[in-house]
């Protein structure tokens, strides 16, 4: 399992990153610097989201999953100090900054993996939490969308 998400998340960044270099070339050099900002911004959100969706799904190892979202913490805040001069791309940041707290007050409160290192998770929990993320993920693109 661990092996399929690593995967998935390397060919993503790569497809993320080709797009990038395919939009950085032309237009108007005005406002590429704004768009590539915000494109940015709304690609790492969306890794942080599907990061953080995987990690909770696996919540195996709690070190891991406290690791991964303290790391994800420390990329929100770099990203709302990129995005400083675009009040509704920071707005929308921090939304999901919010978001991605709630997701660590929900992993704290999941138990200890029993004996073949499986987490009891309650489904519908786990679900609405993902689905928040996925939606406040989506409002920082949204916001990208208003530019």
């Amino acid at each position: 399992m661990q092996r399929i998400i690593t995967s998935t998340a390397l060919v993503f960044a790569g497809a993320l990153l080709l797009s990038g270099c395919a939009t950085a070339g032309g237009g108007d050099t005005d406002a590429a610097p704004t768009a590539n900002l915000c494109d940015t911004v709304a690609s790492g959100v969306r890794d942080i989201s599907n990061g953080v969706q995987n990690n909770l799904a696996a919540a195996a190892d709690r070190t891991v999953l406290d690791e991964y979202l303290s790391s994800a913490a420390d990329r929100i805040d770099a990203f709302v100090e990129e995005a400083s001069e675009n009040e509704e791309l920071v707005a929308a940041v921090e939304d999901f900054k919010a978001e991605v707290a709630e997701a660590n007050d929900y992993a704290a409160q999941l138990p200890e993996p029993d004996e073949e290192g499986t987490v009891e998770q309650d489904p519908d929990q786990l679900g609405e939490r993902q689905a928040a993320l996925q939606e406040a993920a989506a409002k920082v693109g949204e916001a990208c969308d208003g530019e």
